[in-house]
């Protein structure tokens, strides 16, 4: 990594600096105290974030509310979706959500277990989807547990200029039956076809309201649909269109450590977790920033 911005502010900004990943998108943010971050230093960290899409803070100790204090810096939240077991994560405070495998008296305490989490983008399934979501590490196994991000403006870059003409108009329905771990969302029926699983219409291709700039919207493949396609012709199209994510030229990998914290562009990127080990534990909170448009 090399050092790419110092703020020069005679606060604690002053001492802040971006080091991009090296990678398309990612940098991590050094010398920063989230709990006591303030507006200079902040303001530095919205723009890395709109230029990097994905910003790791590590030796953090944030409560859930200086999690949510952080996050709400950026926009109002979404209430995290309840468990699969139907309630909330935890009691008083329904804007943190718990990605874990641990179980208590036999009872899971959080969502996604310790399974791979295929590519996705969070609740894209909403007509509004969160703009960022933010994760910190509390426990973390000792291997395993990684997670991977993929910058969709690279993805829609590298598409040939022949499937750019041929998907610029398109739409594409994100599916609302499975989470990113392959369970069912509660409260619904599941279903494996996706011309008539719940779900949101987004087109394939969006500007960032931000940046400005292009990116492909894929969302999760599973169940995704474009409209006014045949199935067969959808699925043939989204296979060519995936294998454009699956590139290592467009991702970056995270190996936690406890005391970090990620925040990602929602929008703009998508993520994955790697499998670990079911008899070591997990514990991560995560914050939703809400979405305030419909992508387009």
């Amino acid at each position: 990594m090399n050092v790419e911005t110092r703020a020069d502010t005679a606060s604690q900004s002053s001492r802040m600096e971006i080091v991009p990943t090296g990678r398309q998108l990612g940098a991590e943010v050094r010398h920063v105290d989230l709990k006591h971050l303030d507006d200079a230093g902040f303001s530095a960290l919205l723009r890395a974030f709109h230029q990097h899409s994905v910003l790791l803070v590590r030796g953090q100790n944030l409560s859930d509310q200086d999690l949510i204090a952080f996050s709400r810096r950026f926009g109002d939240l979404d209430w995290a979706p309840v468990q699969e077991n139907g309630r909330r994560f935890v009691d008083g405070l329904p804007e943190i959500y718990i990605v874990s495998n641990v179980k208590v008296n036999g009872e899971a305490i959080g969502s996604l277990g310790a399974g791979e989490a295929v590519w996705h983008t969070d609740m894209s399934y909403l007509d509004r989807p969160p703009i960022a979501s933010a994760l910190y590490a509390l426990e973390i196994p000792p291997v395993g547990g990684n997670t991977s991000f993929c910058s969709m403006y690279a993805v829609y870059d590298a598409l040939p200029s022949e499937l750019k003409r041929r998907i610029a108009d398109l739409e594409i329905k994100h599916d609302g039956t499975y989470n990113s771990g392959g369970f069912v969302r509660q409260g619904v029926t599941p279903t494996d076809d996706p011309r008539t699983s719940p779900g949101a219409i987004h087109p394939l291709v969006c500007t960032h309201p931000e940046s400005g700039r292009q990116m492909l919207y894929l969302g999760r493949r599973r169940n995704a649909y474009l409209i006014g396609l045949e199935l067969a012709e959808s699925e043939t199209l989204l296979d060519e269109l995936w294998t454009y994510v699956a590139r290592p030229d467009v991702a970056w990998e995270h190996v936690w450590k406890v005391g970090d914290l990620v925040i990602w562009d929602n929008r703009s990127t998508m993520h994955r977790r790697d499998p670990f080990d079911d008899h070591a534990r997990r514990i991560m909170h995560r914050t939703q920033i809400k979405g305030m448009q419909r992508p387009r």
